[in-house]
């Protein structure tokens, strides 16, 4: 059953939820001798402007009210804030809310150096939000699976730099990919590489990744300045039964890490650092305007005024969109400085997040339509089993009864099955070790192997043999003794070759750096080897290899040719040549006599989907005209006791009449 105190935390997120959290002293303010001016105290924070020339008290200190005050300034104080403090606080309504179905955002606003990437990433032996989420998602996810629940996690990670979205799980990749919209899921990133992730660990790898590709650079202010905005996005799947009901949602999680406002005079950018904070300030005077614009539109919401929001005006609030005053439970941060000569900066901060905490968000929960549907009919059912209980029983209603009993059914066991394949695929993924990347899929292995370079246009997949430490043979069915790898086709001999891995080298042709080597076996077969561990010394030499440009063309064809000339005549090989084309013409029919018959599945089912649809909206057009009849009924009978009444007062009206016109003629 669903936790109704963990159900009304979430429902209480509607409205955007806004902490500020102040920092230490950085040694460049104990440097000036900076003086503090921020004060906290319980949800409330002030700002003292400590050069103004002016004993109005209203002008020299500013107060602010906050969902949180977090005083991290001082680790000695009683009212000190840390990590694990920020995450029961924030970290833990984000966790519930996803497990409910909701979609949820967290984001750290403010000035360059201010701590944002501290209380988002955190550092090795203090994390931030972002980890303690990931991790207290992956031990939840651990408690429902002994209920029977299943779940599926997958991750991105990108950043905004000067306006141009980047894959961080990509690597150094230069391309700018592009964002889209949909008209439902609303905006994304096409082509953005997606992993999915298990454990804990996995997610660990894949932010550690993406950290390492981040651009950063050093000003006045911050020795290791976030030069980009960062987005995490968890996109969590759950499923299973809720009292014998399917239940499947999808929620999606934003952890972003947004680069710091900056001015060029107190930072010393200049060049490309000057460069890099124009495009920043620029997205986040964007975003100041949006919040601006739906805080405006959250207090006159009952008015007739129009406002437009400005999303589309740079790449970060156009990706935000649903999060901020969409569908979206979402946390601002604001980060901010204890020092004077950052007073500027902090009260613009404040101000921002003053304004952030009158957005309204529309969250709703992300339920599978197909499983909505289930739980309507099973509604539906038990309406109509009461109201056979309670009225007379009717063959029309009982046939009703059925057919939806019956639909139901097909609809949830088309549910579970579908449910059991995308978790089949799913192992099969994690045992594989597949990643998507982008609109390709990347298979990753620590361990030696051979790719095979298939040229039969008829084969779809991709062959991978492991090698293992030591004798590695290769051959065919025929051999007296058990080959490691069994190939068939023209000129394989039965005991073809070995391969032998000893301390990190591979012998085929004794060659030590033998990374990318092109292996030509029989007629048929070409490998490709590839051992990751060398590879990884290569990259740390930084020599550098394409693999995508070692064809078989380029540098491999004198050593191919000299294969061929050594190979036996063809003519003893003509009948196994022929009888494989056979069999290749065959396997092609039986392959295009399964697609016709998938493609009559697909039909089907999209026919029956159709169907469904259809029926749905009779049944819905049904129900609206049933109850405006109800309604013409109840005013019928309202205007029929209306005309009793009247019609009764008259008659006591002509009665009494009567009455005094009897009672007039006995006195005369």
């Amino acid at each position: 059953m669903v936790d109704q105190n963990k159900l009304l935390r979430c429902e209480k997120m509607a409205s955007v939820k806004v902490a500020v959290r102040v920092r230490p002293f950085n040694q460049r303010e104990i440097d000036m001798d900076a003086k503090l001016i921020i004060q906290m105290n319980g949800k409330k924070t002030g700002i003292l402007n400590s050069k103004a020339n002016t004993r109005d008290e209203s002008i020299r200190y500013k107060e602010f009210t906050f969902d949180y005050s977090y005083w991290s300034h001082d680790d000695d104080s009683e009212e000190f804030a840390s990590q694990e403090q920020v995450y029961k606080d924030l970290g833990t309504e984000v966790v519930d809310c996803a497990f409910q179905g909701y979609n949820a955002c967290v984001f750290a606003y403010g000035q360059t150096g201010s701590g944002k990437t501290y209380t988002m990433m955190g550092s090795s032996d203090s994390q931030g939000l972002i980890p303690r989420i990931c991790k207290a998602l992956f031990e939840r996810m651990a408690e429902d699976s002994k209920r029977g629940t299943t779940h599926r996690v997958q991750v991105s990670y990108l950043e905004i730099y000067q306006e141009k979205v980047a894959d961080l799980l990509r690597g150094r990749d230069t391309t700018s990919l592009k964002v889209r919209e949909h008209p439902k899921r609303g905006p994304y990133v096409q082509g953005l590489t997606t992993c999915l992730v298990t454990h804990y660990g996995h997610i660990q790898e894949c932010m550690n990744r993406g950290n390492s590709h981040r651009t950063t650079a050093a000003t006045n202010m911050n020795d290791v300045s976030s030069r980009s905005h960062a987005i995490f996005t968890i996109t969590f799947v759950q499923a299973g039964y809720c009292d014998g009901v399917p239940s499947e949602t999808v929620s999606k999680i934003h952890l972003v890490d947004l680069a710091g406002s900056e001015r060029a005079d107190t930072t010393g950018a200049t060049g490309q650092r000057l460069k890099e904070g124009a495009h920043i300030n620029k997205s986040l005077v964007t975003l100041g305007s949006v919040i601006s614009a739906l805080a405006e539109l959250s207090i006159e919401s009952h008015g007739q005024k129009k406002f437009f929001i400005p999303y589309r005006d740079s790449v970060l609030t156009w990706l935000l969109k649903d999060s901020l005053g969409g569908n979206s439970k979402t946390i601002m941060i604001a980060a901010i400085s204890p020092a004077d000569c950052n007073y500027g900066e902090t009260l613009s901060t404040l101000r921002y997040a003053n304004r952030a905490k009158n957005i309204i968000n529309k969250p709703t929960v992300n339920e599978d339509p197909n499983v909505k549907l289930i739980r309507e009919l099973r509604d539906e059912i038990s309406k109509l089993k009461a109201l056979m209980f309670n009225e007379h029983r009717s063959d029309d209603m009982l046939a009703q009864l059925h057919e939806k009993e019956a639909r139901e059914k097909e609809l949830t066991e088309e549910w579970a099955g579908k449910w059991r394949e995308a978790q089949a695929i799913l192992r099969e993924q994690r045992a594989l070790g597949l990643r998507k990347a982008g609109p390709g899929v990347v298979l990753d292995s620590d361990r030696p192997h051979l790719v095979a370079i298939d040229d039969d246009p008829l084969s779809t997949g991709v062959t991978l043999y492991h090698l293992k430490e030591g004798v590695t043979t290769i051959g065919t069915e025929e051999s007296d003794e058990k080959q490691d790898i069994i190939l068939r086709g023209s000129g394989m001999e039965p005991k073809h070759c070995t391969i032998t891995f000893e301390n990190g080298i591979a012998f085929l042709n004794p060659s030590p750096g033998a990374q990318g080597c092109i292996i030509f076996l029989g007629r048929a077969h070409v490998f490709r080897f590839n051992d990751p561990a060398e590879a990884a010394e290569l990259r740390k030499g930084e020599r550098t290899i394409n693999l995508a440009r070692l064809s078989l063309l380029s540098w491999s064809t004198p050593d191919l040719a000299t294969s061929i000339e050594n190979l036996p005549p063809l003519d003893d090989d003509k009948y196994d040549i022929e009888s494989q084309r056979l069999n290749l013409e065959k396997e092609k029919e039986l392959f295009e006599r399964e697609q016709e018959e998938f493609e009559k599945r697909r039909k089907s089912l999209e026919e029956a989907q159709a169907k469904l649809e259809a029926e749905k909206r009779d049944m819905e057009r049904e129900h609206a005209a049933q109850a405006r009849q109800l309604q013409e009924n109840w005013r019928q009978i309202a205007a029929q006791q209306k005309q009793r009444e009247l019609n009764k007062n008259n008659g006591n009206k002509s009665c009494n009449e009567r009455k005094m016109n009897l009672f007039c003629r006995g006195r005369s």
